[in-house]
């Protein structure tokens, strides 16, 4: 598919389109978990951005899982994210009569809830063949299981 990149005009007077092919990538990443908690993915993210050879564009990355999410949050400063472990508990806490589904456990209701508050996707901007975060940020898997778990995450990369 080729996209307009821009256009104006052209010295002798004519106007000009620049047309470039647009590129689609995808890849797919397995991620190992400790049980709760959050996991930084970005650079696994990256490696995969930069494999696609795109310049400028969106990457989108899915996590397959309905008790984990993803959330672009603060990378620095570790309270944050204990933080929020201790606000999502109390949002959606494990407690056995609470729920009726507890085909996993009784930590798996919760994480289904947790799952549902939070996001299965995270769309970045590419510029300049990097994610486009902030200073501050990281992708962060977020594990709603006690128990550690392999997520897969699909990476998709499109832009020129």
């Amino acid at each position: 598919m080729s996209v307009l990149t821009g256009s104006g005009p052209h010295p002798s007077g004519a106007s000009v389109a620049l047309v470039s092919t647009l590129k689609v990538h995808q890849g797919s990443l397995e991620i190992p978990t400790r049980g709760r908690g959050l996991t930084d993915v970005s650079r696994k993210v990256q490696e995969i951005v930069e494999a696609s050879g795109i310049a400028t564009g969106l990457c989108t990355v899915f996590i397959q899982h309905t008790s984990a999410s993803l959330v672009i949050q603060e990378n620095a400063a570790p309270s944050v994210r204990r933080d929020m472990e201790t606000w999502i508990e109390r949002i959606a806490p494990e407690d056995p009569k609470a729920y009726e589904h507890d085909d996993e456990g009784p930590d798996d209701m919760p994480g289904h809830l947790r799952a549902t508050i939070t996001k299965t996707s995270e769309v970045v901007p590419v510029t300049k063949g990097r994610l486009a975060l902030g200073t501050w940020q990281a992708i962060y898997l977020w594990e709603h299981r006690r128990t550690p778990h392999t997520r897969t995450l699909i990476v998709h990369v499109q832009g020129v």
